[in-house]
């Protein structure tokens, strides 16, 4: 099988997870996602110019239009770091992230490193959905 051909089940295999229809803006921002297998964390915005080098002609609003559906469907996390600023990360399961201030990058942090010993209590009629924590970094 070739890289395309794997790139292209994989992407589609992706999208049929999250039971999304692989339309041609979906298929090719989720090629840039995840068709080499390895997990991202991209701003809208960055994805948005990773698809224009690519020769994709997608909108901005169709960017954060197809992350928001990708994270409906269960297929990316968003996490946002400050009022104006949300990642998307195709890493689903629970895990923190370490926020570098200087480059403003995400990134995997070690879960295993990671105690939460004790959580509020949700307030009544709700229930906690995810923690997410983001540990800020400075380099020195």
């Amino acid at each position: 099988m070739t890289q395309n051909a794997e790139t292209g089940d994989r992407v589609q295999q992706w999208l049929a997870q999250g039971q999304l229809r692989p339309t041609r803006q979906r298929l090719s921002l989720a090629t840039l996602l995840v068709g080499d297998g390895m997990n991202r964390h991209v701003t809208a915005e960055g994805l948005y110019a990773a698809a224009a080098e690519a020769g994709e002609a997608v909108s901005l609003a169709t960017v954060y239009n197809t992350l928001r559906a990708f994270c409906e469907a269960g297929l990316m996390h968003e996490i946002t770091v400050d009022g104006a600023r949300s990642y998307f990360d195709t890493r689903t399961d629970d895990h923190p992230h370490f926020f570098w201030e200087d480059s403003s990058e995400l990134t995997d942090a070690p879960a295993e490193d990671l105690e939460i010993a004790r959580l509020p209590k949700a307030p009544a009629g709700a229930s906690i959905a995810r923690v997410d924590v983001v540990i800020r970094l400075k380099r020195l």
